[in-house]
């Protein structure tokens, strides 16, 4: 989706960060695309939950309006919600993914943003491990030196995902959401969010949250990818 470069940009965009807890790298690269769509966050100690670590990767298509805003805001709506405050991570990222859309399609700007983008983020508190993802952007634990994925890639020729597609007014040809969107689940692309019969969660592209897996006390690094 979007326009590419008839070679790729390999210059690197390279940072690093640690504290008593954690140890971190993270490198980007902007290739095939006319400009970088992607964003990343890391940050060690939220500042409203100071116990928590956030680190997510937001994989931008059609535009970076939408991956930056996320990147900037998403840990917000995650440690504003009740549920969080409550104890209930996993709920609390399901409903922040949801309403950080919402909040998004309300914008004058954003609303009608032609790009999207997956999100994968990662949450780690109290010894616990908290993935959420929506998208195909992956995450994957190194537990005692076993891979564990983490995430589940969101593809409109999933059974579920078809099924919602059609069930919204949409279609799947050559395994694109309406022959364009190559994932059925991200943030933006609220050009296939507008089913005023069907609820947030029902579009034909939904920034729902499908899994959010907790992973316990193992956890020894954790890498998303592109």
């Amino acid at each position: 989706m979007g326009q590419t470069l008839s070679e790729p940009v390999t210059a690197k965009n390279t940072a690093c960060c640690q504290n008593a807890n954690f140890q971190v790298g993270s490198s980007s690269m902007q290739g095939w695309r006319i400009n970088m769509e992607d964003s990343h966050t890391h940050i060690l100690s939220l500042p409203d939950d100071p116990q928590a670590a956030f680190f997510a990767v937001y994989d931008g298509h059609g535009g970076s309006k939408i991956s930056e805003y996320a990147g900037k805001h998403l840990h917000k709506f995650v440690t504003n919600r009740e549920e969080y405050k409550e104890g209930d991570v996993t709920e609390g990222m399901k409903q922040a993914f949801l309403e950080i859309d919402r909040v998004m399609l309300q914008d004058e700007v954003l609303r009608n943003e032609q790009s999207g983008s997956t999100a994968v983020a990662i949450i780690i508190k109290n010894n616990t491990l908290f993935c959420a993802n929506v998208g195909d952007s992956r995450a994957v634990a190194s537990i005692g030196g076993r891979a564990e994925p983490l995430s589940n890639d969101h593809k409109p020729n999933n059974k579920e995902e078809y099924d919602r597609i059609v069930a919204a007014g949409g279609w799947v040809d050559f395994n694109r959401v309406n022959g364009n969107l190559a994932l059925s689940r991200a943030l933006g692309d609220f050009i296939f969010k507008r089913n005023e019969d069907k609820p947030q969660e029902e579009q034909i592209v939904t920034g729902k949250v499908f899994h959010c897996k907790p992973v316990i006390k193992a956890c020894l690094c954790a890498e998303a990818v592109y």
